[in-house]
């Protein structure tokens, strides 16, 4: 079991799960960051957390990395991890 920060926000009337990784993320394979999204999204899910869950990462130069709808790329563009990271609100377990 691991346990995640979470930022549960709501956007213009999007619900987000925006879910904090840590930079080893950034690593895996594209097949190994979907699986990990779609098990974090069921993880979410679960705990009631509606909305789009978009991992947020650091990669090892330390911009910010995600992975989200690409409508919603402009608003991750133009935040900051830190911006993001203060709006943290609640932890997920996920297996």
């Amino acid at each position: 079991m691991e346990t995640f920060q979470v930022a549960h926000l709501n956007i213009q009337n999007v619900n987000l799960v925006v879910i904090f990784l840590n930079t080893a993320f950034d690593s895996k394979s594209p097949q190994e960051q979907q699986t990990i999204h779609m098990t974090l999204q069921a993880a979410a899910t679960s705990a009631g957390l509606a909305g789009n869950v978009v991992p947020v990462w650091l990669d090892p130069f330390g911009r910010t990395k995600f992975i989200a709808p690409p409508q919603q790329h402009p608003f991750f563009r133009s935040a900051s991890y830190e911006q993001l990271y203060a709006q943290v609100n609640r932890t997920l377990t996920c297996p």
